[in-house]
């Protein structure tokens, strides 16, 4: 792994003409070889910081360092190390599979590289589609040209925009087989995604982005530890009116009508307080059917640190 990160990001804004601030001051080290995924809702500034970055969007205020390279004074240098993956293809649609990608290739100013291409392609099952025209592409192996060409320069880091939306789950589940085969080549990833699951199953860590402002960075193992909730629930013989006052110390309530007693608790809680819990239900004389446990995945966190931001 490099030591310097593959990108650094320095106070970086953008105020356009109108005045709205699209991004203010953000902060943002990715090491190479990290899957980071970009998350947050619509408007609030993804779109705006990955376009800065590839050069697309000039920034009011800041830096970005690629691989060492300023994005404004060194900008061929940088530019080359980045592969964008946009949401839509734009290009002529009665080119073939295999032109497209060597055009995109030549735009970088690299030499000719049929050997490379053709391992791309075949990563991407598009090989025996490179003599098809784009028109003839379904949607699926549209979403895969569009990787294809986007790794046609041997990027170093890779901006994913929604890389798998609108697409059916098994393809979902090939592209993200492909991105931990990038990752495994020491490809730095960065991903913007509502899919929460797909943040939740590739991203080492998660960003939140916000009304233009990065309101959180974690490891995604650390953020579910710490801000993940685990919940208990027990199927009662009998529905209660309430929780029994006497139960203790927990956070407890009562669903589904009475007929389910349920028991919140943080996902860094001692081993010892389900047993215990279990214990004084049982010595109030409480009989149930059923036990079920489940905890809070990514998206309820989402939620939840969003709620939390617009109360404060």
């Amino acid at each position: 792994m490099d030591e310097l990160p593959a990108l650094r990001i320095s106070e970086l804004s953008k105020r356009y003409g109108n005045g709205f601030q699209a991004l203010s001051r953000v902060d943002l080290d990715i090491p190479a070889g990290e899957i980071f995924a970009l998350l947050g809702p619509n408007g609030a500034g993804k779109t705006t910081l990955i376009s800065i970055i590839c050069g697309i969007v000039t920034a009011s205020h800041g830096r970005v360092l690629v691989h060492g390279h300023d994005h404004q004074l060194e900008y061929r240098e940088a530019r080359k190390l980045i592969g964008l993956v946009p949401q839509e293809l734009h290009t002529d649609a009665f080119e073939t599979v295999w032109a497209t990608v060597r055009f995109s290739r030549g735009l970088f100013g690299l030499p000719p590289d049929d050997a490379y291409l053709e391992g791309v392609l075949r990563d991407l099952s598009l090989w025996d589609k490179k003599s098809t025209q784009i028109r003839m592409l379904s949607g699926g192996m549209k979403r895969r040209l569009l990787i294809a060409k986007a790794l046609a320069h041997q990027p170093r880091i890779l901006f994913l925009d929604e890389p798998t939306a609108g697409v059916d789950v098994e393809l979902r589940r090939t592209l993200w087989e492909q991105v931990e085969r990038l990752r495994q080549r020491g490809v730095t990833i960065v991903l913007t995604t509502h899919y929460i699951q797909e943040a939740q199953e590739l991203a080492d860590r998660v960003g939140i982005i916000q009304q233009g402002q990065l309101r959180l960075v974690e490891d995604t193992a650390v953020l579910m530890q710490q801000l993940g909730r685990r919940e208990l629930r027990l199927h009662l013989e009998q529905a209660l009116d309430q929780p029994p006052a006497d139960i203790g110390p927990w956070d407890v309530r009562l669903d589904r009508d009475g007929e389910e007693l349920v028991l919140h608790f943080d996902a860094q809680t001692d081993t010892q307080l389900i047993p215990r819990f279990l214990a004084r239900v049982q010595e109030l004389g409480i009989a149930y059917r059923d036990i079920r446990t489940s905890e809070s995945s990514l998206e309820d966190i989402f939620v939840g640190l969003l709620n939390e931001q617009e109360a404060a």
